[in-house]
């Protein structure tokens, strides 16, 4: 992917519907989207996950079910595989949408960032093994600066971004392969959702999963071999749900903690997109209950001039 690819973002927390205003918007630009969410690559992981397929029609899309559950895709893996997907989109005169919620890869991209790929250290993973989440979040603050607290939502991702870590380390010149080269043709659209009205949409799109059959699709990757751990380790729906199913948690308890945790998760993404425009990006953000006609005309003219580069 070249630095002046043309590139449309639409992002925004969980719940605000940007999947299908990323639709709307790429049936009148000519688009297609590639997911930006860290959890829809993974088949099987459907229902959890809100990919509501139904809601693309005939628009393309790219890096949904690309894994098999219980894989551990990585930001390197996802840098890799957008990039293939934008060149693809491009080659035949189309625009790259990218959607999705996932901060992380998203600024990943946006800020041209090229990884090398880091390799397990089994044995720093078994030194590791005995420590607690606060304890390895020291070992990596010694490390580095942190800026979030992604690499902590479990132990084994923690583990993850300290094995990265002392992989730069030792490998100085790969290191540098990581400094930022920001793409120069981009426009970002979020979906601007006030806290109250998120809120209600959260309950009632978890109540309407729930329904849908979510815990029976957790209960099916289980019984296909995948290990609790595993399914824990991709969180919110995915980790209350099985520890509801292995008797871990009552349903209440579950549904009143995975519920206070996707609201959690709702407002550190809302943190990520206000640190990303501390850090220069411009998010242009639209009324996620604007009228389709109003909000499609607001994004071709802002994304007039990505129009004119794939032409």
């Amino acid at each position: 992917m070249e630095r002046d690819t043309p590139l449309l973002v639409v992002t925004g927390p969980t719940a605000s519907g940007k999947t299908a205003r990323a639709v709307e918007a790429a049936r009148i630009l000519n688009g297609e989207i590639v997911s930006a969410d860290s959890r829809q690559i993974y088949t099987g992981m459907t229902i959890g996950t809100g990919k509501d397929l139904d809601e693309y029609g005939d628009i393309p899309y790219h890096l949904i079910d690309i894994c098999p559950a219980g894989y551990k895709y990585n930001l390197f893996e996802y840098i890799r595989d957008c990039h293939n997907a934008i060149d693809d989109i491009i080659s035949r005169s189309r625009l790259p949408i990218l959607c999705g919620g996932t901060g992380m890869y998203l600024e990943a991209v946006l800020k041209g960032l090229k990884l090398p790929e880091v390799p397990e250290n089994p044995e720093l993973r078994t030194s590791l093994a005995g420590n607690t989440l606060d304890q390895l979040k020291q070992i990596l603050s010694a490390m580095k600066t942190l800026h979030n607290d992604t690499d902590f939502d479990t132990a084994k991702r923690a583990i993850r971004a300290i094995e990265i870590q002392t992989y730069y380390n030792q490998h100085p010149d790969e290191a540098k392969l990581t400094q930022p080269d920001p793409l120069s043709n981009t426009v970002i659209i979020g979906v601007d959702i006030d806290r109250e009205n998120r809120r209600k949409r959260i309950e009632q799109r978890l109540r309407l999963r729930i329904d849908e059959g979510m815990i029976d699709e957790v209960k099916g990757l289980l019984a296909s071999g995948i290990a609790p751990d595993d399914l824990e380790y991709y969180g919110l729906e995915y980790k209350y749900v099985t520890l509801y199913l292995t008797g871990k948690l009552h349903y209440d308890e579950m549904f009143s903690g995975l519920l206070t945790a996707i609201h959690q998760f709702a407002k550190r993404q809302m943190t990520w997109f206000r640190g990303m425009e501390r850090r220069g990006f411009q998010i242009n953000w639209i009324p996620y209950d604007l009228p389709s006609d109003e909000f499609t005309a607001k994004v071709a003219s802002l994304a007039a001039p990505l129009i004119a580069h794939t032409i």
